[in-house]
Parts: structure tokens; sequence; C-alpha cells
């Protein structure tokens, strides 16, 4: 049974057992996302769906956010964080499990439907490990505590594309096990057969029941004097993250369109090996910039990698054989931080209304529902280059959020 305490009473070495199994957590919902882009190609080209049509695995793994992030905010509230992150892992080995007979059907809606399952357990998950986190130390090295685990969310997504490239794009591997939706059966079934492992493990282990209350003392301001709708630089944080899920969203989910589509004899699967060099870019920018923050303010380098994604973004859109594509990988790079930069300086100061905060933080990933189709139908008509505007315009917000947004 969890243990209730005080953050602050725990020796910092005690808690690193805890913290090291919260952050194991983000490399699953990393790797669920990696996998994801790399789907959208794969069923275009056996299922022989649109760019647009292709972008509702998009619409089912985020609006899933969208839909539960409350209803898992509450669960958190109601039950802690040890149910929350137990039963989280439990639905996603059960949305994985549901790949199987989608892919016996060979049906995408049915591949629609096990993705909106498998990220409603990512919802209750990240939900409860965003924000166990950010309370399992010290208030004020809450940034750095995110910012680490998010940098293995990364490592997750670097290996997502490698293994569907490796998988769901070589000849060799569709004809040895029969079928061209036999491989993704395949790498989801083993996905769910490990994270049911994990659960249980977790549901074992020891994760002490931290107190808000407690953590709360040790920060500056334990009380928000104003209720949470009139905390202005928490909204303004909910509204730009909601954009910058989209423009990132955008970003992975045609990125293998934007290489075929703008790279002379690009391959499909060299595609998925490059857009697994961005992911790494990306994991980089995120273990890069957890040690910048140390040294500068995260909203300087929050605005300063809005206006290089900006900038960039307008390169890719511009259409330019090879350049166009070799652009979005530093695009990678400048995103590794965002997330989290903008989740820590969104609740930061909200004492008792912190959980909450926190759960509608997370429902800003369904903000992912923005810019895929979108830019499917703009690909499909004028061609992938130009929908890369999108997101150029979703880092504009960013860049202001940087500058004047965060200490509204």
């Amino acid at each position: 049974m969890a243990i209730e305490t005080n953050a602050g009473a725990v020796p910092a070495r005690s808690l690193r057992g805890p913290l090291a199994l919260a952050i194991s957590c983000f490399v699953i919902w990393g790797l669920a996302y990696g996998l994801l882009d790399v789907l959208n190609k794969h069923f275009q080209e056996t299922l022989h769906v649109t760019k647009a049509q292709s972008s509702l695995l998009q619409t089912a793994y985020f609006g899933a956010y969208l839909l539960m992030s409350i209803p898992a905010g509450l669960l958190m509230q109601a039950k802690g964080f040890k149910f929350g992150l137990v039963s989280g892992l439990v639905v996603i080995a059960i949305g994985a499990f549901l790949f199987v007979p989608a892919g016996q059907f060979e049906s995408f809606p049915y591949f629609v439907m096990s993705m909106f399952v498998l990220a409603t357990g990512l919802c209750v998950l990240e939900t409860s490990a965003d924000t166990y986190v950010s309370v399992l130390g010290k208030p004020e090295n809450a940034p750095k505590r995110l910012n680490l685990a998010q940098s293995f969310n990364a490592l997750g997504v670097f290996c997502g594309p490698i293994i569907g490239g490796a998988l769901f794009f070589n000849d060799n591997v569709t004809k040895a096990l029969g079928g061209a939706q036999q491989s993704v059966q395949l790498t989801y079934l083993v996905i769910g057969i490990a994270v049911m492992l994990f659960a249980i493990f977790m549901s074992r282990a020891w994760l002490p029941e931290i107190k808000l209350e407690d953590h709360l003392e040790q920060g500056a301001a334990a009380v928000p004097v104003k209720p949470l709708i009139r905390q202005r630089h928490f909204v303004y944080a909910f509204i730009t993250q909601a954009v910058y899920i989209g423009a990132q969203v955008g970003v992975y989910a045609f990125f293998l369109n934007q290489a075929t589509e703008t790279w002379h004899g690009m391959t499909t699967q060299n595609a998925a090996y490059l857009f697994s060099i961005g992911v790494l870019a990306y994991l980089v920018g995120r273990f890069v910039t957890t040690a910048l923050i140390m040294r500068f303010p995260p909203q300087n380098i929050l605005m300063l990698y809005g206006i290089a994604n900006v900038i960039l973004c307008l390169v890719a859109a511009a259409g330019i054989d090879k350049v166009s594509a070799l652009a979005l990988i530093p695009v990678f790079f400048f995103m590794g931080t965002m997330f989290p930069t903008i989740f820590t300086l969104g609740i930061r100061d909200l004492g008792h209304h912190t959980k909450r905060a926190s759960s509608i933080m997370v429902m800003a990933i369904g903000g992912g529902l923005l810019l895929p189709y979108p830019m499917g139908l703009i690909g499909d008509s004028y061609g992938m280059p130009v929908a890369f505007l999108l997101p150029a315009a979703g880092f504009v917000l960013v860049a202001l959020y940087g500058w004047r947004g965060w200490k509204a």
C-alpha cells in the first residue's frame, strides 16, 4: 500500500527508485508515439488511404487525450498516483492487443479504434507521470526533473521509426510473416505483453503517495489568490501547448511524405531512417536544453527555439530538393524542450490547483487534432511542402509565450 509522505521529509536517495520507475513510463508512450507516425505512411501504402484519411490515426490518438484527460485527472485525485500509473499501463496493453484482430481484418477503422484505446491508457499514464515527476522532489527542481523525464520519452520516440522502418517497410519481413499487416500485429503484441508485465511490476513497487499540500509548502506560493481560470499565465500556457502539440504532430505525421516528395529518389524505408535521425535530434535537444536551463531562464530558451522553428518550417514549405527535407531535422532539436517547458511554466505557483491544472495541461495534448487533417488536405491538393506553413504559424505562438505570455 502506498505510504502518505511529505516529499521534503523523505531523503532524496529514497525517492530515486520511484522517480526512476516514473521516468521509465515516459519511454513507453514515447515508443507508442514514434510508431504512430510511421503507421501513417504504412497504411497509405498498404490500405490505400489518403494523407488526410491516414491522419485519423492522429485524430484517435489525440482525441483520446482531449476526451480523457479530465477523467484521468479526477482518477488520479481520487485514487492516487500509483493507481493512475498502473491502470494507465493496463489500458495501454489492452489497446496494443487490439491491433492483433485489427490486422487480421486488415481494416483501417479497426486500427483507428485500437489506437484510441491505446491512447486512452497513455493519457491516464501521462497525466499521472507528468504530475508525479513534478512533485517527486523539491519544487524548484521540477522543470529539471520533467525535462530529464521527457528526454527518456524522446528515447522511446527515437526507437519507433527504427522499428517501423525495419519491419513495416521491409519486403523480406512482409514475405516471411505472410502479409503487410502481420508486422504490425507482431510489434503491438510484443508491446502489449511487455507493458502488461511492467504494470504487474509497478503494482508491487514502492511508490510513495506524495501529499501535494506538503509539497507546496516548500514552494514560493502555496495558495493562489485567484481561481485557476483567472491565472493568465496558465490559460496562455494551455492555448500555447495545444497549438504547439498540433505543430509537433503535423511535423511528425508528414515527415515521411515530405522526405519522399522533396528528396528525389528517397524511398519510404530510407525516409523512416531519416525520421529516426530527426527524433535523435529531438532526444539530443532534450538533454542539451536540460543542461542549458540550469544556466539560462527557460522562457528565453523557449522564445529563441520558437523563432528558429518558424524560420526552418518556412524553408520546408519552400519545397527545395533535399534542403526542405533536411530543414526539418533541426526542427526536432528545437521542439525537444517545448512541451515540458510550457508545462512547468504554466503550472507554476498554482498551489492547490496544481493537480487539476496538470490534468488540464495534459488535455492540451488534444491539440494534436488541430493540424494533421488540414495538413493532409493541403498535402493532397497542393503538395506536402506547402502544408508546413501551418506548423510555422504554430511556432510563432510558442515564441510569443516565451517572450511575454509566461509572465502574464
